[in-house]
């Protein structure tokens, strides 16, 4: 038989001692009832103590703007005056500080279009008209000499016999046409003939607009003018950007000849073969024909006191 050497510690079993339950229960309890109670008093509203605690129960601004008080809890305790005002005050609203921002009380500005036509735009530049015009603007139709008599005429009486633009009396038709060439000197010398007779007949307008026959808006003039109204009445609208490469060679070296200056029938624009010095006292720059540009600007273009605009009038 063989001896034991050690003790005798009874038969097997699990362990299945569950003393630390009860602790752990305790533990438990004690630290969801601690962070209960600093939650509780962290999202609290602090109140005052004695006579100046007060309650800011939700008030109903339709009762203030009947003109009655607004309905108080049993507490007795009502809005303070100074919280009252400073809810209604509309200077700490920041979208009403936005829209008083806007100058409502602006004059909208004044509008001048040059409207051109060749032959057979006759009754495309009524409906350019009809769909661009306004009684704050002015107006002037041109037919180039490329049109029959007849056609220039008939607009002419068109323009007489409308009892809106007899009224207001600020549609004018140039009774000569110019001989027109699209791109060439005498477009641009159509249209700065256009100006000096506002300028001549000493009528109000801010902005100057040329278009073609075949032109028509897609906003109406009121909507136009309400956009200009926030604008300076300084901005020029030009599309355009610097000749640089080859357009330096090919487009401002060449000559241009514009057969419109010399003769009775429509030619396009020709070049010869020889080249001209680029200028050196003003850069050269190709764009749109199609301007928007201000009164000023345009005083200055007629009017001016040096002979720049007829020395660009040359690179044109």
């Amino acid at each position: 038989m063989r001896k034991s050497c050690g003790l005798n510690s009874g038969p097997g079993r699990p362990f299945n001692d569950r003393r630390w339950l009860l602790p752990f229960l305790a533990s438990l309890l004690v630290s969801v009832t601690l962070f209960l109670a600093a939650a509780c008093g962290l999202f609290s509203p602090p109140y005052l103590a004695g006579d100046d605690a007060f309650l800011v129960d939700v008030v109903s601004f339709t009762d203030w703007d009947d003109g009655g008080a607004p309905s108080q809890r049993d507490s007795g305790q009502s809005v303070e005056p100074e919280a009252k005002d400073q809810l209604l005050d509309d200077n700490d609203n920041p979208d009403n500080a936005a829209v008083n921002s806007d100058d409502s009380d602006a004059e909208p500005p004044r509008l001048a279009y040059l409207l051109e036509g060749t032959k057979g735009d006759g009754l495309r530049m009524r409906r350019v008209l009809q769909a661009i015009y306004h009684p704050r603007n002015q107006y002037i139709l041109h037919l180039d000499l490329e049109a029959p008599p007849r056609e220039r005429i008939d607009l002419a009486m068109y323009v007489k016999g409308d009892p809106m633009f007899s009224q207001v009396g600020n549609v004018r038709v140039i009774a000569k046409g110019n001989l027109v060439t699209y791109k060439g000197p005498t477009m641009v010398a159509c249209t700065l003939h256009a100006v000096a007779i506002l300028l001549k007949e000493g009528l109000e307008w801010d902005w100057f607009i040329n278009l073609s026959a075949s032109d028509y808006p897609l906003m109406t003039q009121d909507d136009i003018l309400h956009v200009f109204s926030s604008l300076p009445r300084n901005l020029n609208f030009i599309e355009h950007m610097q000749i640089s490469g080859w357009k330096r060679i090919q487009r401002a070296k060449p000559i241009v000849l514009d057969p419109g200056l010399y003769l009775l029938k429509k030619f396009d624009l020709s070049t010869t073969p020889e080249r001209r010095e680029l200028p050196t006292s003003f850069k050269l720059y190709t764009g749109s024909a199609w301007i928007m540009l201000t009164k000023s600007f345009l005083e200055y273009c007629i009017w001016g006191w040096d002979n720049l605009p007829r020395t660009l009038l040359i690179w044109s």
